[in-house]
């Protein structure tokens, strides 16, 4: 009785186990392929009742009649006892198609052989299956349309995916990406921000922060990359890491090329503003070449003058070279590139200066250089050429448009800088030659005075000798000095209105004579200010007959009232007049002179300025 209640329980749990299944479930008679049992699953899938599935040979039934190796395999099956089907199309009662996964086996049950077959509709899984291939299509077209670099690495740097926007900027093919690891691409002053980066994306810090890195192409080209990079997860595990490198190499050439752009522009100006600062030529013209040298970076420079008097070329200026000879450096103009330069008029570049079969250049000076390239550059100012600018490179050189103007810029700085030194020059000479002329005009003036008063010839030398030398004593400036020789010197030109008969009067003059006589300044003003490079020097003949104390001629000035240059002159006048002997008294000693004009200080005299006059030295 147990053994016959334990089967009981079995067939039970068996049987509550087949109609439960969510799997269809057949069971064959293995010699006739009839069908002996179905599970409700299987009749609900099929839409057959189980009347119209049991007591027929599987063949017979809709859902597989139509199925050509339906009794083939039944057939195989007998003979091997398993088969499988991944995908079965089957057809409802309905009509409707569905795949699924059949599989059948035979086993013995009391003795008897049994096929079972096991349903699986699988047409919702195919659906899915059929749905995620498509999306990972959609994904991947996404993915490949994008404009920037997509990538997924693994934990050690491999390159696990990548897209065809990072083939594209890196020129590698996926299968060669695919095969490298993210240091094959990677700078090597790259690698500690690279680690410092990782360990926080692993960490899940600065997501979707970007980070700019350099990266290495095929061809050897840097690429200058944004990367946002994120963790990639398998499950809930990161086992790399995935991101977007967004390529900026064209932003960057645009930003160093504005950095340049503005250096050149900045150097420009600060080029104009050396020029226009002064005129010393080799001032400026070093200028030029530290930014020449320095914006082109190149080795070497220089900048030769062309010889106005003879078809010499002579160096003004030099920068990077090794030899100091070079700075001594006078070349004919038919012995040169730089000649060549100034008979073409035009920039002459010489690739490699090795290649050249008739080398202008001494093979020392080569040797010691070792230059490889040579560019000349004409300086041209309103159509005449006044030199040279030459550069010199110990490397080949491939410039851009862009360099080549700066050059020229630079080039017309230079052209600039030697016109306004010879201009300045010029303008010096010229400026010398006339003050040199107006010296000895005045001084003529000076004399032709002296001629007409016999009585103080060589007055007026010696004051103005002792005046200059006084006004620099007391600070005036040399400009200021010139003003004060001049002055001097025509201090009494005045005197050339007052009548002979007062001007050589033996004895003492009358009243009215004195009136006339003090009219003199007055003269003297009205002689000069109408000359304009004189206007300056009137200071001494119209006023040096003023007092301190207010009480002098023509306008009764009093202190600093009077201009300084007539009160140094006053002082001076006094000491020479009584220390020259006169027809009507003899010359003073210096001793005397000096005590009398101390005691007029304060009076007659500046007291500032008879205290400097008591400490020079007078011959």
């Amino acid at each position: 009785m147990l053994i016959v209640q334990t089967l009981k329980d079995s067939e039970l749990r068996y049987r509550r186990l087949f109609e439960a299944a969510q799997d269809g479930i057949l069971i064959l008679d293995a010699a006739t392929g009839m069908i002996e049992d179905v599970n409700p699953y299987l009749i609900k899938m099929l839409g057959f009742s189980s009347k119209e599935l049991k007591e027929k040979k599987l063949w017979q039934v809709g859902a597989f009649k139509n199925i050509k190796a339906s009794k083939a395999a039944f057939e195989a099956l007998q003979e091997d006892e398993y088969i499988r089907y991944d995908n079965l199309p089957l057809k409802t009662k309905s009509g409707q198609l569905i795949q699924v996964e059949f599989i059948s086996n035979v086993y013995l049950v009391g003795g008897k052989k049994v096929i079972q077959c096991i349903i699986r509709n699988n047409t919702e899984y195919k659906r899915v299956l059929v749905a995620l291939g498509e999306n990972e299509k959609k994904y991947r077209d996404l993915v490949n349309q994008s404009p920037d670099g997509m990538f997924i690495i693994g934990m050690s740097g491999k390159l696990l995916t990548v897209n065809k926007a990072m083939c594209s900027q890196l020129k590698y093919s996926e299968q060669e990406f695919l095969s490298m690891k993210i240091w094959d691409i990677l700078p090597k002053q790259f690698y500690d921000q690279y680690r410092k980066r990782i360990k926080k994306i692993l960490n899940g810090e600065s997501v979707g922060e970007a980070v700019e890195y350099e990266v290495r192409g095929k061809d050897g080209k840097i690429h200058y990359v944004d990367v946002i990079s994120a963790p990639h997860y398998s499950g809930k595990n990161i086992v790399g890491y995935q991101g977007i490198a967004r390529d900026i190499s064209p932003r960057k050439r645009d930003e160093r090329k504005i950095r340049q752009q503005l250096a050149h522009l900045t150097a420009l100006s600060a080029i104009d503003r050396a020029i226009n600062a002064n005129f010393d030529l080799k001032l400026s013209l070093s200028e030029v070449l530290i930014h020449v040298t320095t914006e082109l970076e190149i080795d070497a420079a220089d900048i030769l003058v062309l010889n106005s008097h003879s078809p010499i070329l002579e160096l003004s200026a030099g920068r990077g070279f090794r030899s100091k000879t070079i700075m001594k450096t006078q070349i004919p103009m038919g012995e040169s590139y730089a000649g060549r330069v100034i008979l073409e008029r035009q920039l002459v570049h010489i690739p490699n200066l090795s290649d050249e079969p008739d080398n202008l250049f001494p093979k020392s000076f080569l040797a010691e250089e070792e230059f490889v390239c040579y560019f000349g550059v004409p300086l041209i100012v309103k159509g005449q050429v006044n030199g040279v600018l030459e550069i010199f490179h110990r490397a080949a050189l491939e410039p851009d448009t862009e360099w080549l103007d700066f050059l020229n810029a630079m080039a017309g700085q230079a052209a600039i800088a030697i016109e306004n030194s010879t201009l300045f020059e010029g303008l010096q000479r010229s400026n010398l030659e006339l003050a040199l002329a107006y010296d000895a005009t005045i001084e003529g003036w000076s004399r032709a005075l002296d001629l007409r008063d016999k009585e103080t010839a060589w007055h007026t030398q010696r004051a103005t000798e002792i005046t200059v030398n006084l006004a620099r004593v007391l600070g005036l400036s040399e400009t200021e000095l010139v003003q004060v020789r001049w002055g001097a010197l025509l201090h009494d030109i005045g005197k050339m209105g007052v009548p002979d008969e007062i001007l050589h009067k033996p004895g003492p003059l009358t009243d009215e004579e004195w009136v006339v006589m003090k009219k003199h300044p007055t003269y003297a003003y009205e002689m000069l200010a109408p000359i304009r490079y004189l206007r300056l020097a009137l200071d001494i003949p119209y006023c040096h007959h003023e007092r301190w104390d207010g009480t002098g001629y023509p306008n009764g000035l009093k202190g600093t009232q009077i201009p300084l240059a007539a009160r140094i002159f006053a002082v001076v006048d006094v000491w020479d007049s009584l220390t020259s002997d006169r027809p009507y008294r003899a010359a003073w000693t210096e001793k005397k002179a000096r005590e009398h004009i101390h005691a007029s200080s304060g009076t007659h005299f500046d007291p500032q300025v008879v205290d400097a006059f008591m400490q020079i030295p007078i011959n």
